[in-house]
């Protein structure tokens, strides 16, 4: 198995504050995809025109954690689990992020990194500053988006 790791401080802001911005879907729209709904008690996201996923939230901890499990898109994602740990560092909210479970490290493994690294920019930026860049407003790395 292989997994995507990134450490990302969001500054001069509050635990509570990061985590609101990954459990409310006005928040998720705000820096992944302004295309995310909530229906069925699944979170959807959507990145036209390439597709999108449908996570399981799994657990919720108010300013300490949050996990998901992908259980459609990507047969690459299918089972793997997202998880946003947070914790108050001096002037700093860490956010450590993980998708855990790829089969394998393919090359599709490789433009999500890049991407959740862009998107992790994108949630610091909405908490530090209002503004996110989610989709379809976010960095083009490549034709998959």
């Amino acid at each position: 198995m292989a997994d995507i790791l990134h450490r990302i401080g969001v500054q001069d802001a509050s635990p509570q504050q990061v985590y609101e911005a990954l459990t409310t879907v006005d928040g998720l729209a705000a820096w992944w995809t302004a295309d995310t709904t909530e229906s069925d008690g699944l979170l959807r996201f959507r990145f036209p025109p390439v597709g999108g996923f449908d996570m399981e939230v799994l657990e919720t901890r108010p300013a300490e954690s949050v996990r998901w499990r992908v259980v459609d898109g990507p047969e690459e994602w299918i089972g793997t689990t997202i998880d946003f740990k947070l914790r108050h560092d001096g002037d700093y909210t860490i956010v450590l992020f993980e998708h855990q479970g790829w089969k394998e490290p393919v090359e599709f493994m490789n433009h999500c990194s890049t991407k959740w690294a862009s998107y992790l920019l994108s949630l610091k930026s909405l908490v530090e500053t209002g503004r996110g860049a989610p989709a379809p407003d976010d960095v083009q790395i490549s034709d998959w988006h």
